[in-house]
């Protein structure tokens, strides 16, 4: 089994990459099919889903806006409980569709947080679409409501995922080897 070896850690193949590109593609059917016709705003969680939302709006054929928020709650392989917030949104979403796209919903403490600032902005709606989901560690008041991938509660690295700064730029899912 392919491993690699991120600082003091070793990983070893969790998803391959074909698997995640066919598994996105189908999600963008749903995405399109309930949003094609809603003035809609995608905004994506930095700095992990920057890889997920580019393959998402690769399947996106109609007219929307894109925008990105940066928050943070994780220090090494562990959530710190605390979301901070880096880069604020400056988006106009009144009377708008909004479909957070996150790299992974675990604890669900970032979409709360997240849910907490749009609900001052005035959208229509607001839906959550994750790569991840680990609904063992879910504590969160919001379930997404789209997932590619249901996953066990392991830490996992690649496809914009990091592990202390390092993994993003893999294109397949390492989960960390126990």
């Amino acid at each position: 089994m392919r491993s690699i070896t991120l600082h003091d850690k070793e990983f070893v193949l969790y998803l391959e990459e074909e698997k995640i590109q066919s598994a996105i593609a189908e999600m963008a059917k749903d995405l399109v099919a309930e949003y094609a016709d809603k003035d809609t705003v995608f905004i994506g969680v930095l700095n992990g889903c920057f890889r997920f939302v580019s393959d998402i709006m690769r399947h996106i054929d109609f007219n929307t806006e894109v925008n990105f928020i940066k928050l943070s709650s994780y220090r090494g392989t562990a959530s710190s409980g605390k979301v901070s917030d880096l880069v604020t949104l400056n988006a106009d979403l009144h009377g708008k569709h909004v479909v957070i796209l996150e790299d992974i919903v675990d604890t669900g403490r970032t979409v709360d947080y997240l849910m907490g600032i749009l609900r001052d902005k005035r959208p229509v709606s607001v839906k959550v679409a994750t790569l991840l989901y680990k609904p063992d560690a879910f504590l969160g008041n919001r379930k997404p409501d789209f997932a590619v991938f249901n996953i066990p509660n392991l830490f996992v690295v690649g496809y914009g995922l990091d592990y202390d700064g390092l993994g993003r730029n893999l294109n397949d899912i390492y989960q960390i080897k126990s």
